[in-house]
């Protein structure tokens, strides 16, 4: 048995491997053009336009094509999974409610109240609530992955780490873009964005659109009805006006709306066979065999706005970002994944539906910020937080529940960087929080009583940032986050108590090297970390008897290592590559979670048929990711290029669940895409063939476990023929 120390060494080992690759690469000069460099990429992971190379952050930044060829197919935000080292994506809730896990790190609850370690954040607001989360994402500037605690800057519940999105914005310059595409089963996508002056030097705009659509191809064997599920009708729109009415002053005003109808998660059930993960002859992906669920219907709407207001006093500068969002929606579906008759064996039907009525979230941040050119730099604030909703949860054999929870937050925080040496950049955070929820009961059976928790927490973190060279730079970081205390009320509709976590601690340590090599024809990234958890909160779902369950582990622990790198080969060959490993064990010696029903366990069990879940890994933690794209390109004419684009990712071990069996996992997963096309060389436009998945591999993404062996899988593949234009 290897130890944890051993285990770390081979990560090490890994890394240096990658490292001297890379290195190798670079090394042979016959492989470049000597006029070709890697580009800047500017980051605001410290809530400052800095360059992502400067930054004290294990941060990654996806744009340009890398983005575009990911969502080609009408893919939502799952579709990032494995994109980005340490970043990984399920659902088992369709495209509504998205989990997220960074370093290992996240949360497996699906009811619609959870709370997750992982903050979304779009145009500088947080997307708390997770159906807020599956917000579309279109018309992107880029995406910044922050891999770590982030509680200084970002506040409670960023205990892994951040997926922030940032839009294109208003611009003095008139700008245009439209990606299209359409491919297999009739999937048609839209991504588009213009705006331009409206009153030069004055006024703004920019409004920005999104259609996606895919017709139900999935036929249910049960009723007999062909194409009866799989399809969506995805819409969303942006308006984004800007005022600068004075040299000091900006007022960036957004408005948009998302309006999703389309199918929840498919069950498939007894796909897998006891003693196996590999999917059986129960699997045929264009077939399911449903006697409930109506189709498994899913629809949300939603809207929001936002005003992010400046004004640049001359040595500080004042920022107010004031947000509202509201949604509303359900999602119904056949949980067993089948009908009496099969496939396999189901012991009894199980279908559910569950919605939000009404979702409000209020969000208001005020930040002053140094803007000088001295050693010092500095930026403090205050954050309020305010969120109200009903859910709904119809079990289908009773009567359904509605209960109402709210979450009042504020906080106080400040950061300051001062520049000791010309080589050495010294940085420290500190954010006092608190947050209250409370639940209750409002309809229902079962006359539950309310709820309450709360808690108030200092977070805190200090980094040193040293230039070893112009073009190489070491950090190491210490920081700390918490994620407040969780309320867990489903259970309150199947005639069972609700469950309550108190808050979640973390205090985390990594060192890293940001580098760009040999005349910055490589850029080459990476750390090393380790953290642990204090109290982790995690979510004990299904079982036997089908409850969904919060726990607090007594701690958690995990190491690792993450290496991104962008790679000049020659003029026409560009490469970039990820990779990251995490080792996560839940450390409790105590800690028991209720089992399946049919598979086959390989825990210790306790006297009442629990699993011991000491030492297991958390679940939805790949072992590791790796991720590489690569594009080649020959001219052809006097303006143009001919030209292949290639993506692929690979996940490592994944337990689905607290315990471990031999059925609920996946290992070795893998998915690639393809572009072939043709490009004018400025930019401003391209047509491409595309496919997605283009192996067609059948992935399984994750299981239900109280009723059967059921599971549920990737998206087909798709292939298909893309536009795009920049003007």
């Amino acid at each position: 048995m290897h130890t944890p120390h051993r285990k770390l060494r081979r990560a090490l080992g890994l890394s240096c491997g990658f490292a001297a690759l890379s290195v190798a690469i670079a090394a042979a000069p016959s492989a470049f053009a000597q006029d070709t460099q890697v580009s800047d990429v500017i980051v605001t992971a410290q809530k400052r336009s800095e360059n992502l190379q400067d930054v004290p952050v294990s941060v990654v930044a996806l744009s340009g094509e890398r983005l575009e060829s990911i969502f080609a197919a009408g893919e939502d935000i799952l579709a990032l999974a494995a994109k980005a080292p340490g970043l990984y994506a399920e659902s088992s809730n369709g495209r509504a409610a998205p989990r997220f896990y960074i370093r290992g790190l996240g949360n497996s609850d699906f009811d619609l109240a959870a709370s997750q370690p992982v903050s979304i954040i779009q145009d500088d607001v947080v997307l708390e609530n997770v159906v807020l989360k599956s917000s579309p994402i279109y018309d992107l500037d880029h995406v910044e992955v922050l891999r770590g605690p982030q509680g200084t800057l970002f506040g409670r519940n960023t205990t892994a780490g951040i997926v922030k999105f940032d839009t294109i914005k208003p611009s003095e310059e008139t700008k245009a873009r439209a990606a299209a595409s359409y491919g297999s089963y009739n999937t048609l996508t839209f991504d588009g964005g213009v705006g331009g002056a409206l009153v030069p030097g004055k006024v703004a705009a920019r409004a920005s659109l999104l259609v996606q659509h895919r017709d139900n191809w999935i036929n249910n064997g049960f009723t007999g009805q062909k194409d009866a599920l799989g399809g969506f009708d995805e819409k969303a729109a942006r308006l984004q006006v800007l005022f600068t009415p004075t040299e000091a002053l900006s007022a960036l005003f957004n408005v948009h709306a998302r309006d999703l109808d389309g199918t929840a998660a498919v069950f498939r059930a007894n796909v897998l066979t006891k003693g196996s993960n590999k999917l059986n002859a129960n699997y045929d992906r264009n077939t399911v065999y449903f006697d409930a669920g109506a189709g498994n219907p899913q629809k949300y709407k939603g809207w929001g706005t936002s005003a992010n207001i400046g004004y640049d006093f001359g040595d500080v500068t004042l920022t107010s970002i004031t947000a509202y969002e509201e949604t509303h929606g359900t999602s119904r579906g056949d949980i067993d994944g089948g009908n009496l008759k099969g496939p396999g064996f189901i012991p009894f039907p199980s279908e559910s539906t569950d919605g939000i009525k009404k979702l409000d979230q209020v969000t208001q941040e005020l930040r002053l910020a140094s803007d000088t050119a001295g050693p010092l730099s500095w930026q403090v604030g205050g954050f309020y937080f305010d969120s109200s909703y009903q859910i709904r949860t119809d079990p289908g054999f009773a009567p359904a529940t509605t209960l109402e929870q709210n979450n009042k937050s504020w906080a106080v925080f400040g950061q300051a960087s001062y520049k000791a040496t010309d080589a050495l950049t010294l940085t420290g955070g500190l954010r006092y929080t608190s947050d209250d929820k409370n639940m209750k009961v409002v309809s229902g059976p079962n006359p539950a009583s309310p709820v309450s928790v709360s808690d108030e927490k200092v977070s805190w973190d200090l980094s040193a940032f040293y230039t070893v060279s112009d073009n190489v730079s070491l950090y190491g970081k210490v920081a700390s986050g918490f994620r407040g205390p969780s309320i867990q009320g489903r259970d309150i509709a199947f005639f069972s108590p609700a469950s309550a976590a108190k808050s979640e601690t973390i205090m985390s340590y990594e060192l890293g090297l940001k580098s760009e090599l040999f005349d910055r024809r490589v850029r080459l990234n990476g750390a090393v970390f380790t953290y642990t958890l204090k109290d982790p909160q995690f979510s004990a779902v299904g079982g036997g008897s089908n409850s969904n369950r919060l726990i607090n582990a007594d701690k958690g622990e995990a190491y690792g290592v993450e290496l991104d790198g962008e790679f000049i080969v020659t003029q026409n060959l560009v490469v970039t590559a990820g990779y990251s490993y995490s080792h996560t064990e839940i450390k409790d010696k105590t800690l028991a979670v209720a089992v399946c029903a049919q598979c086959t366990v390989t825990d210790p069990l306790n006297r009442s048929g629990q699993a011991l879940v000491n030492g297991n890994p958390f679940p939805n933690a790949p072992e590791y990711t790796f991720d590489v794209t690569a594009r080649y390109n020959v001219p052809f004419g006097a303006d143009g290029e001919l030209f292949a684009y290639t993506d692929w990712k690979v996940q490592g071990l994944t337990n689905f669940f607290l315990y471990q069996s031999k059925e609920f996992y996946s290992k070795g997963d893998f998915e690639g895409g393809l572009k072939l096309g043709y490009a004018k060389l400025n930019g401003a436009w391209e047509a491409a063939l595309f496919a997605r998945n283009i192996t067609d591999e059948d992935n399984l993404k994750g299981a239900i476990d109280f009723n059967n062996l059921t599971a549920f899988v990737n998206e087909p593949r798709v292939i298909g023929v893309s536009l795009n234009v920049k003007m």
